[in-house]
This record gives structure tokens, sequence and C-alpha cells, in this order.
């Protein structure tokens, strides 16, 4: 097989195995009492069984290393998939570690760093030795706080039925559109396994009784999404085109937390807040607010996508487009009409 067609078989051995997994992943969850009870950040009113995100992990993880053998040859490339999918399976590991035990904030946050530390550096080795020290530095900074925080901020947006599964196919697909049309194998599969892990995992969230990710499968989205995004960047794919799927979370989040640190109150309590949350609030349902999300995360995503076609021009009018997407979601909770 070409390694185009090794990337496709990848996403649907990704999407099998999200589909299956939960049938034998359920129970164990069950037995460790691995439960979601609503407290003052919950949009959800009943406790609901919350660590399914375990099967997401392993359907990626398998399904990612098939990929990384079946395309061995040798090249850079095949290492640098390696990489993103042990960093994003070590994030999960670390959310699945939240799940079960919970983690002080002080531990948790020196693993986060190691994770995008270690990404980081694996992935600036791979594919950018022609990088002087100083600029490999600066790319190692911003990976750092980069992947470390949007680890974060994916556990902050998982808040909703729904809305972390688009973020995941939709990040995902981003990141396999960039790698056809740029002839990146490895982000083609690397973003294909993720469009199709958390794809999977939709069904399982939205239907009677419902589950939810955990902290397990919100790292796992953060952390591939991020490691993906850094990868990419650095194997030469525009920067718009790698942070378009990032951009609505990273601004719900910011805009939220300033809000709160201005208004006088601890950034770090638990809350309802965020835009999405507003928008649920109003009367519209977990999917629709969801929905809602998604639609600005793709809006964003097709923009940055169009910065592989345009000049540095053309690449500052999709900038500013996309800030204006930005700025039109943040806005929502004020210009929809409230229902019920």
């Amino acid at each position: 097989m070409t390694p185009f067609a090794i990337a496709l078989v990848a996403g649907v051995l990704a999407l099998v195995l999200s589909i299956l997994l939960p049938y034998l992943v359920r129970p164990l969850l069950v037995r460790l009492g691995i439960m979601d009870v609503p407290n003052e950040r919950s949009s959800h009113e009943r406790p609901v069984l919350r660590g399914l995100g375990l099967a997401v992990l392993i359907a990626m993880g398998a399904a990612g290393g098939f990929a990384v053998v079946a395309q061995h040859t040798g090249a850079g490339d095949t290492r640098l998939l390696l990489t993103v999918v042990v960093g994003s399976f070590a994030a999960g590991l670390l959310g699945f570690a939240e799940d079960l035990w919970g983690l002080s904030v002080g531990v948790r946050s020196v693993l986060l760093l190691v994770i995008a530390l270690t990404s980081a550096v694996a992935i600036l080795v791979l594919a950018g030795p022609g990088l002087p020290l100083w600029g490999a530095l600066l790319l190692a900074i911003y990976a750092v706080l980069f992947i470390s925080s949007y680890i974060n901020v994916a556990n902050f947006m998982d808040g909703l039925n729904g809305i972390s599964g688009f973020h995941g196919v939709i990040s995902g697909l981003t990141f396999a559109a960039a790698g056809w049309f740029l002839g990146l194998p490895w982000l083609l599969a690397a973003g294909l396994v993720l469009a199709a892990g958390f794809g999977g995992f939709l069904p399982w969230n939205l239907t009677k009784p419902g589950a939810f990710l955990g902290d397990v499968g919100s790292y796992l989205l953060g952390g591939a999404t991020a490691i993906t995004s850094f990868a990419a960047l650095v194997a030469g794919v525009p920067l718009l085109a790698t942070i378009g799927p990032m951009v609505i979370y990273f601004g719900d989040v910011a805009v939220t937390l300033v809000k709160r640190v201005r208004a006088g109150r601890r950034w770090d309590e638990p809350h309802k807040e965020h835009t999405y949350q507003r928008i649920q609030q109003l009367g519209y349902s977990h999917v629709q607010a969801s929905a809602m999300t998604a639609g600005a995360t793709l809006a964003t995503s097709l923009l940055g996508l169009g910065s592989v076609f345009t000049s540095t021009a053309g690449a500052i009018a999709l900038f500013g487009a996309g800030l204006a997407v930005l700025v039109l979601y943040l806005l929502l909770p004020r210009l929809l009409p409230r229902r019920g």
C-alpha cells in the first residue's frame, strides 16, 4: 500500500475500534466507579459514566501504531508520526490518572510540561534540523506553552454533549486535508486517526444513557490536537492552517478567564461562564450549543486551510476573517434569542 492508502486504513481502524471498544471499557469503568457527578461547572443534572475516552485512547493508539509500522521505510516522516502518537498517548494516560486518583495541581502541571517539552524537542530534532539554535529555542518555548495550555483548554471546554467529539472530528479532518494538499502522508494519517477516534465516540456520547470522555479523553484531545499542530508547523505547514481548529477554543477560554479575573473571581473555580455554556443556558440543547461552537471552529479551520493556497497578503486577510468569526462566536450569547 502507498503511504496515503495506509493513512486511510488507519483512519478506518480508529473509527471501528472507537465504536466497538466501549463495549469492553464500560464494564471496567463501572467497576472502578468513575462517574461524573454534577457540580458548579456541569451542564448536566444527573451522574453520568465518564472515562470513556479510554476507549478512544486505545483506538487512536492502535491505529496510530499501525500507521507508523506500515509506513516505516526509514523516512523521517514515520518518526514524526511516532512522536505525535506517543505524545498524544502520554497526554491521555495523564488524564486517565486524573480520572482514577486525582492529581495535585503541581504534579499535573509538571507532568504536562514534561509531555510538552519532550514532544517539542523530539519534533524539532526530527523536522527542524536546519534551524539556528536561537530559532529552535524560541520554537521550543512556544511549543511547551502551546501544548501544555491547549491540553488544559480542551479540558475546560469539555462541558457539553458532543462538543469534544465535534472538535476532534473537525481538527483531525483539517490536519488531514493539510497533509493531503501538501503531500505529507504522516499528517494525513495523524489527522484521520484523530478525526475517526473522536467520531467513533460521538454515538456513545449523544445517545442514552450517554457517557463522557473524562479527563482521559479531553487530555487526549488537547494533546493530540496541539502536538499535531506543532509538528505540522515545523514540517512547513502554514501557521494559520495549523492553528485554525484551535482559535475558538483558545478565544473562549482566554476571554472567560480574563472576565473572571477582572470581576474579582478566582479563575480556577468551577463555573459555567464559557460562551458555549452561556449559549446552552439560553435554552438551547447540548447538541445545538455544541454545533454552534463546532460551526465556528469549522469556519476558522477552513479559513486557515485557505492560507495553503494564498500569498502573505491573502493570509493576513484570512487572519482578519478568522478573528471576525471568533468575535461573532463570543457575541452569540447576546445575539441569540432566549428559548423556553
